[in-house]
C-alpha cells in the first residue's frame, strides 16, 4: 500500500509563517510525507534540514511551468537535495486550453522537460484540475496532453476529486491509465470522506494498478482549522484501513 503524505499547499499560510513548526506537527499526526509547493519561510536547504528534523521524506514537489523554463538547473539541483523523486506540475492556466493542439503543445513542452530530469532519476508528473477534462473532438484536454508524451517522461498525478467534478469516473481514470498514474491525490469537498467521491473503489483501483508510489492529501476548503482538518482527514483513513 503507498504511504501517506500531504500536500503543504493544505497548510500554506502555517508553512508561510513557520515551515519547521508546521511540518513537525504533520509529522506528528502521522503523515510519513509531504508534497511541496514551494518553500515556506525557509529555503531548499532550510527545508531539508526542518524535513529531515521531523523524520519526513519528500513525496513530490510542485513547480509550475514558468519556474522550469527560466529554472530549470535550479528546480532539478534542489529536487536532487531534496531526495525526491517526483517533480509534478501542478497548473497549467484555463485560458490557453482552446483547442486539441494547444493541448498537445502543453503536452510536447512537458515530455521534454521530462526526459531532462528523467536522466537524473526523477519522474515528471501533471496535475490535472477540472478544466483540463473539458473535450476536444471527443478527448479530454488530459488525455491529449498524456498523449502527446512519452509515458517515461511524462506521468500523471490524479486527483480524484478534480476528475469527479470534471465529470470523470475517478475509478475508470485511474483504471485506463494503470501504470501512468505514479502519485494520487486524496481530495473531497472538505475533509475527505465529506463529498461525492466512492473512496472504496479508489482505493480498490489503486490497488489494482499498484503504480502509486504515495498517496497525497489535499485540502482547499475547511471545517475546522487546516491543522485539525488534516489531522482528521489522515484519522479518516485510518479508519479506511489505508495507514
Amino acid at each position: 500500500m503507498p504511504p501517506i503524505a500531504l500536500q503543504l499547499w493544505s497548510l500554506k499560510d502555517d508553512v508561510a509563517r513557520d515551515f519547521a513548526g508546521t511540518v513537525a506537527r504533520v509529522a506528528e499526526i502521522g503523515y510519513t510525507g509531504v508534497e511541496l509547493a514551494g518553500y515556506g519561510n525557509l529555503d531548499a536547504r532550510g527545508v531539508r534540514s526542518a524535513l529531515d528534523a521531523a523524520g519526513l521524506k519528500v513525496a513530490g514537489m510542485h513547480v509550475i511551468a514558468p519556474v522550469l523554463r527560466a529554472e530549470p538547473e535550479r528546480v532539478l539541483q534542489e529536487a536532487l537535495l531534496l531526495g525526491t523523486k517526483h517533480i509534478t506540475v501542478p497548473w497549467w492556466p484555463p485560458e490557453l486550453f482552446v483547442s486539441a493542439a494547444m493541448a498537445e503543445r502543453i503536452g510536447e513542452e512537458l515530455n521534454a522537460f521530462g526526459a531532462r530530469v528523467r536522466a537524473h532519476g526523477i519522474q515528471l508528473s501533471y496535475h490535472h484540475h477540472a478544466h483540463e477534462l473539458q473535450r476536444f473532438d471527443g478527448r479530454t484536454a488530459l488525455d491529449l496532453i498524456l498523449g502527446a508524451a512519452e509515458p517515461r517522461n511524462l506521468a500523471g498525478e490524479f486527483d480524484v476529486y478534480w476528475l469527479q467534478v470534471g465529470g470523470v469516473d475517478p475509478v475508470r481514470a485511474l483504471r485506463d491509465y494503470g501504470a501512468r498514474v505514479k502519485l494520487v491525490h486524496l481530495k473531497d469537498e472538505t475533509e475527505l470522506g465529506s463529498g461525492p467521491v466512492n473512496f472504496d473503489a479508489v482505493f480498490a483501483a489503486l490497488d489494482e494498478i499498484g503504480s502509486v508510489d504515495w498517496q497525497i492529501v489535499e485540502q482547499e476548503r475547511f471545517n475546522h482549522e487546516p491543522l485539525e482538518s488534516v489531522r482528521r482527514c489522515y484519522e479518516q483513513l485510518r479508519a479506511w484501513g489505508r495507514v
